[in-house]
């Protein structure tokens, strides 16, 4: 990865560790440099020496990113890109697209904005004026992209609602590793659960679920933490299942619970909020290590998922479905077998992230002139 093109790739948040696919698509450009820009740093095991900071935490910075945030506006942010001159800037989420894109727009640096769900469904339809600045904000930031990326056809979808010009518009799944060959080992785990424990990741759903299975009692695996933890532990704890909560962990730990186990459990549902996944990266990360699916009819995850197919779905919010489909998987080890190779497939053809940074970067280079 070496290239003369540089795309700097904008977090404003720099860098949740639950967002490892921004590192894995950027680092994987197989021509283009990535820079890493953001307004703030943030805590977590993604952060690097070599990010680039707009607004250090100091008094002087704490004052440029609330001028940021209130205006889309920052003297330092421009010099710092200015000072880039990068080829693209790429931004991911639909607020951040709007943070920088009147930077971008000024300096006449193309912007790619990555839009990965919750910034197209949950913040738009929020109450009040909160709600309508953003959706003002999703407007302007569309009117100035060059180049708008939705993760799901759902996502792509919503886009165009709220004022994407559709001309604009594509899907372009991120994509994850794939590993030569998928790992052998014992199984730990009969299900394993990787998200935060927030509504849209139906982990309650799960608990309910391993609960009709009393017979089976099955070991389950939950990594993550959330708003809902104590809620869900105590519900596992009535209901006798075997849980063990395993919190939040760095993500190669979690890629070996998830190889570790015969299922990922990904019942994924609208919140009542509105907030919708894209597709989520664990479904692609575990067809990639072979291990079969359970999940939901739910946003992007059939454009992943085909029932009976690599994966088993049921309804959204269903309990029972859910169980249905878990004690097929358990009492199945053909089926469960077979699925497991079938979506490793379907990862390696459709979802390979070299295959899809090439594409990105053909995306990248439509946007800018061919280097002399």
């Amino acid at each position: 990865m070496s290239g003369d093109r540089v795309a700097a790739i904008w977090r404003s948040c720099l860098l949740p560790g639950s967002e490892t696919f921004i590192r894995n698509q950027a680092d994987a450009l197989p021509t283009w440099r990535p820079v890493y820009l953001g307004a703030v740093r943030v805590a977590s095991p993604l952060v690097r020496d070599t990010d680039v900071v707009v607004c250090p935490d100091t008094p002087r910075g704490r004052r440029e990113w609330l001028r940021l945030r209130l205006t889309g506006g920052s003297p330092r942010l421009r010099r710092l890109l200015a000072r880039l001159r990068p080829d693209v800037v790429h931004a991911h989420f639909g607020g951040d697209g709007w943070l920088v894109s009147r930077t971008a727009t000024q300096l006449g640096i193309p912007l790619v904005i990555t839009l990965h769900g919750l910034d197209v469904t949950q913040q738009p339809a929020a109450p009040g004026p909160r709600g309508a600045r953003h959706r003002r904000n999703l407007r302007t930031a569309f009117d100035r992209a060059a180049l708008i990326l939705a993760v799901s056809g759902p996502i792509r979808d919503r886009a165009v609602e709220l004022g994407a010009d559709p001309a604009k518009v594509r899907v372009h799944h991120t994509g994850v590793p794939v590993p030569t060959e998928p790992p052998a080992g014992p199984k730990n785990w009969d299900v394993v659960f990787v998200g935060r424990f927030v509504e849209k990741k139906g982990v309650d759903d799960l608990v309910e679920a391993i609960g009709l299975l009393s017979d089976l009692r099955p070991r389950v695996g939950l990594i993550g933490t959330g708003p809902m933890h104590e809620q869900v532990r105590a519900r596992a704890e009535r209901l006798r299942v075997d849980a063990t909560f395993l919190g939040a962990l760095p993500p190669a730990e979690a890629l070996r619970h998830v190889a570790e186990s015969r299922i990922l459990a990904a019942p994924s549902r609208t919140a009542s909020d509105g907030d919708t996944e894209g597709l989520p990266t664990t479904i692609l990360e575990a067809g990639s290590l072979g291990v079969p699916v359970v999940s939901t009819y739910h946003s992007g995850i059939p454009e992943a998922v085909t029932h009976e197919t690599n994966g088993l779905l049921s309804p959204e919010a269903d309990p029972a479905a859910l169980a249905a489909n878990l004690r097929r998987l358990l009492t199945t080890p053909t089926l469960r077998d077979h699925l497991g190779h079938e979506a490793r497939r379907r990862v390696e053809r459709d979802f390979n992230l070299h295959q899809q940074t090439r594409h990105l970067e053909t995306l990248y280079n439509s946007l800018t002139p061919t280097p002399s």
